[in-house]
């Protein structure tokens, strides 16, 4: 299993952070996008390390052109000397059209087309294949030698697309190499009721199996080394059940649990501002329809049976003493010595 931990901030700090990630033992480093620029930020924490692995989660697509983010996610790979993937995400209509400036039309199809044409621009420069690439939304026909980068001695970087709705998935499982569950408003019932069949779906459209796709570990799930550490971390995630719970766009995620009564709630809620209370509304019955709870001396056991679809995973536990440290050290290790099948149980292909 491989373990991320998250960089972040201004890109001037991702080296540093990076380089730290790499010292401590991470597998990959992985930033978002919300107030600064991820490309960057990889590009940068890429100068500092060696070994470490590199996924942006996520990258907004759909304000850049493919070929925009194909040219640097290029350059940041040879700079990295391979260790350099890129996880897409389409964002929302409201801010792709009010905070971006850009347009909107459906996501799912669309992102298809971004990627193909991504991998369309790198056969190009790799293998030098003629540009071809004609979709609905994106084409692309013309690559001079002016601006053709030329091939590189390492991987193409791998394409990992942030996934929520069964359209998205299908697209993961027909076209990206991974898949990034939307951790603020997945839970494991999700994942395997909705989200993992719709990626066989489209595995099985590509002839593909689940050997080519990598999968991110996911669900709601509290952990701690005793009962109320477990409690105080269960708390914790009324912020992104409230915030995430309160766009209607995630509410099919908790009709499925029976919450969506909640999700109206907190989206009213958040209509009038109200932040402080949307997280006082969610009660510990209805965490505990979302979430699982596990003890850190059985996490290690806990990720073998009950995440045996992923390949990779977020880690993180307290480090501030030195017995703290040494204690997230022995359960990393025990994670990272974890095997998985990568299957999902009962969808075999």
């Amino acid at each position: 299993m491989k373990l991320g931990t998250g960089i972040g901030g201004w890109p001037g700090q991702a080296p540093e952070q990076a380089k730290l990630a790499e010292q401590n033992g991470f597998d990959f480093v992985n930033c978002g996008e919300l107030a600064h620029d991820s490309m960057l930020t990889m590009a940068l924490a890429a100068t500092a390390t060696e070994s470490l692995e590199m996924l942006t989660s996520v990258t907004i697509a759909f304000p850049r052109s493919p070929m925009v983010l194909a040219m640097e996610a290029w350059d940041i790979q040879q700079l990295s000397a391979g260790r350099f993937n890129i996880g897409l995400g389409s964002q929302v209509k409201g801010h792709n059209e009010r905070r971006f400036g850009g347009s909107w039309s459906a996501a799912a199809p669309r992102m298809k087309e971004y990627i193909q044409m991504m991998k369309a621009i790198w056969d190009s420069w790799q293998d030098g294949t003629t540009p071809e690439f004609m979709g609905r939304e994106y084409r692309y026909t013309l690559m001079t030698p002016n601006f053709n980068p030329g091939p590189i001695e390492f991987p193409r970087p791998r394409i990992y697309l942030a996934v929520v709705g069964p359209a998205m998935a299908r697209v993961a499982g027909e076209v990206a190499d991974g898949i990034l569950p939307h951790g603020g408003i997945m839970t494991d019932r999700y994942m395997r009721e909705t989200l993992l069949p719709n990626v066989k779906i489209g595995l099985e459209r590509s002839g593909r199996t689940w050997a080519d796709i990598d999968i991110g570990l996911s669900g709601y799930l509290a952990l701690g080394e005793n009962d109320e550490d477990i409690q105080r971390n269960l708390d914790k995630l009324r912020v992104p059940l409230s915030f995430y719970g309160s766009t209607r766009s995630y509410h099919h995620v908790l009709r499925m649990h029976g919450l969506e009564e909640l999700g109206l709630k907190l989206h009213s809620l958040s209509l009038e501002g109200r932040w402080q209370e949307m997280r006082e509304v969610i009660t510990d019955d209805d965490l505990l329809k979302l979430a699982e709870t596990c003890r850190y001396d059985d996490y290690a056991e806990f990720v073998r049976t009950n995440r045996e679809y992923a390949s990779q995973m977020g880690f993180g536990m307290p480090h501030e003493t030195a017995e703290q440290k040494l204690r997230a050290a022995e359960i990393m290790a025990q994670l990272q010595a974890v095997k998985t099948t990568g299957v999902p149980k009962g969808m075999e292909m």
